[in-house]
């Protein structure tokens, strides 16, 4: 069985061998309360830090009808939620959604967004006022079809000057107007110029540039990949296919935006990267102390992800490289930052960028079920929760980068000087090839006005830079249960 299944495998047998709610796991909740009591057993079993919150103790609720009180005092669910989870500064990114479709196309790269992909930072001396830049174009998208590119800077949209609390609510309208503006010197100037967009449902492929470059004896793979989604695996494979068949000597991968996705995708890509270590340890998973046990107890290796050689039967295209150069920013996260960290212990990983977010942590989706899976769920309402569920180390046992990962060689995006990306004078690519290379050039300086990162378009989606752990196949809880 392959680690993934065999996981999700052992994932769901723990779920109905623990007794972590006693009995009340097995009663039905008061129509009333259904959906707040599936977010209480949901939690209580999963969340990672649920020895940490009083009111998720095993022992807190002696029967149903007590926690049925308890659970009426939240009749807004995604209040409970929040009650429940720890210091939103420990853990920042569980979350809850009231339509799982939404969230099953979201953590696939499918969503209702305009095309822009942007940044937004703070206006120089404000702490209140912001501006977005233009990271890139989503094909396909209606963005794609207006005058708008990489570099574009707006400070403002249907004429309101964007802030820190109203960002959202300008942006959450269909059809909206991006106020332009030009960078001088630091200063960020409206120009009166403005661009309409239009909301579509878009499916965006994650890997937007793959490349070689030739410089010198060196052919340099160039993969630009914005999203870990598991649909796009057999893409991804093919792009590494593409490399390998033109003889790449290195690997420039960059993950600038890339905000995380699948536990299983980032396996796999850092398998594509190497090839060497089939069978060795990636990374290893941290649950909650009920649950580690559980598996430490009865089957240690289902905690790992294991390096691998096939995509279901189909064989991973592998570079066998002993280096790797990936090029980051402050929106780098979660699945990015988990194959910067589980590569470093078999290789040299040159990091050049910005310090990454710092998401240690995974999740899992749980539905309101009697197995918390995809398999009779509530028909009554379509509400699903992704709480943080493990802490992912590497082989080497570290995974205490909750401040983020630090470059190599710092180097931040300059704002007023975005060049084209994939382009050799584009400035974090450029550096890359200087040090592959060895042609003397230097790392560029930072900007001059270095200023404060606030969000990107993806954060603000609330999709919140996943790393998520794959269900289990379709049958399989019945079978067991049989």
């Amino acid at each position: 069985m392959k680690t993934a299944y065999k996981f999700a495998f052992l994932f769901f047998i723990a779920a109905l061998a623990l007794t972590s709610c006693q009995d009340q796991c097995d009663i039905a909740a008061p129509t009333d309360v259904a959906i707040q009591d599936f977010i209480w057993k949901g939690l209580n079993q999963y969340y990672l830090w649920q020895p940490d919150v009083p009111n998720l103790s095993d022992d807190r609720f002696a029967t149903q009808e007590d926690l049925d009180a308890f659970l009426r005092g939240y009749p807004v669910p995604e209040e409970l939620f929040d009650a429940l989870r720890v210091d939103k500064s420990i853990d920042r990114f569980s979350w809850i959604v009231n339509d799982y479709l939404e969230l099953e196309g979201t953590l696939q790269g499918i969503t209702k967004n305009s095309g822009v992909e942007f940044g937004l930072v703070y206006k120089p001396g404000s702490s209140s006022e912001i501006f977005g830049y233009v990271r890139y174009i989503v094909p396909g998208s209606d963005a794609a079809t207006k005058d708008i590119k990489r570099g574009a800077i707006f400070y403002g949209i249907n004429g309101t000057q964007m802030t820190v609390s109203n960002y959202q609510s300008l942006l959450a309208n269909d059809t909206f107007t991006l106020n332009l503006a030009d960078y001088n010197a630091g200063a960020i100037t409206a120009n009166g110029k403005s661009v309409s967009l239009t909301k579509t449902v878009v499916a965006e492929n994650p890997i937007l540039i793959n490349k070689v470059i030739t410089s010198g004896s060196h052919k340099i793979g160039y993969l630009l990949y914005n999203g870990f989604y598991a649909d796009y695996d057999t893409q991804l494979n093919d792009a590494f296919a593409t490399l390998k068949s033109q003889g790449v000597t290195d690997l420039v991968l960059d993950l600038r935006y890339n905000g995380g996705g699948s536990v299983q995708t980032a396996t796999r890509l850092a398998s594509m990267i190497t090839g060497q270590y089939t069978g060795k340890v990636f990374a290893k998973q941290q649950w909650n102390p009920k649950i580690n046990s559980y598996f430490e107890s009865n089957n240690p290796d289902a905690l790992r992800n294991n390096f691998t050689d096939k995509i279901g039967t189909t064989p991973i295209n592998s570079l066998n490289l002993s280096k790797v150069y990936i090029l980051t920013t402050k929106s780098t996260a979660s699945a990015s930052e988990l194959v910067i960290n589980g590569l470093k212990p078999y290789m040299e990983v040159v990091h050049i960028g910005d310090v990454t977010t710092g998401k240690n942590v995974g999740s899992v989706t749980l539905y309101d079920s009697p197995t918390f899976g995809k398999e009779n769920r509530n028909p009554n309402h379509r509400y699903a929760m992704q709480p943080i569920v493990l802490k992912i180390v590497n082989a080497s046992n570290f995974g205490d980068y909750f401040n983020g990962l630090a470059p190599t060689y710092q180097l931040k995006e300059d704002y007023g000087n975005l060049d084209v990306l994939g382009n050799t004078t584009e400035p974090l690519l450029s550096t890359a090839i200087g040090k592959i290379t060895g042609t003397g050039r230097m790392v560029k300086e930072s900007p001059k006005q270095d200023f404060k990162y606030f969000k990107d378009a993806k954060s603000i989606d609330g999709i919140q830079n996943p790393m998520y752990i794959e269900k289990a196949p379709e049958g399989l809880l019945k079978a067991l249960q049989n």
